[in-house]
C-alpha cells in the first residue's frame, strides 16, 4: 500500500510567516496609536526600527524579515489580486 507524497514548499511556508510578522507588527502599531502603513513603509524605506514599536515584540519580529525578501513579496501580492 502506497501513501500520496505530500508536497512540502519553503517557499510558501516563508511566506506565510511573513504575513504573520508583518500582521502582528500592523496590530501592535495600531494598538499604540500609531498609523501602521506610514511606521511599516518608513521601516522598509530606512531600515530603521525605530519606526516599529517594541508593544508586542514587533520590534524583533519585523528585524526577522529581509526587506528584499518583504518587498518582493508586497509587490507579487499587489500585482496578482
Amino acid at each position: 500500500m502506497h501513501e500520496p507524497t505530500i508536497s512540502f514548499s519553503i517557499h510558501e511556508d516563508k511566506e506565510k510567516e511573513i504575513k504573520h510578522i508583518l500582521t502582528t507588527v500592523y496590530d501592535a502599531l495600531r494598538q499604540k496609536g500609531y498609523n501602521p502603513i506610514n511606521q511599516i513603509v518608513g521601516y522598509i524605506l530606512s531600515e530603521d526600527p525605530t519606526y516599529i514599536t517594541t508593544h508586542n515584540n514587533a520590534r524583533s519580529l519585523i528585524r526577522k524579515i529581509d526587506r528584499d525578501e518583504l518587498l518582493q513579496i508586497l509587490v507579487k501580492a499587489y500585482l496578482n489580486d
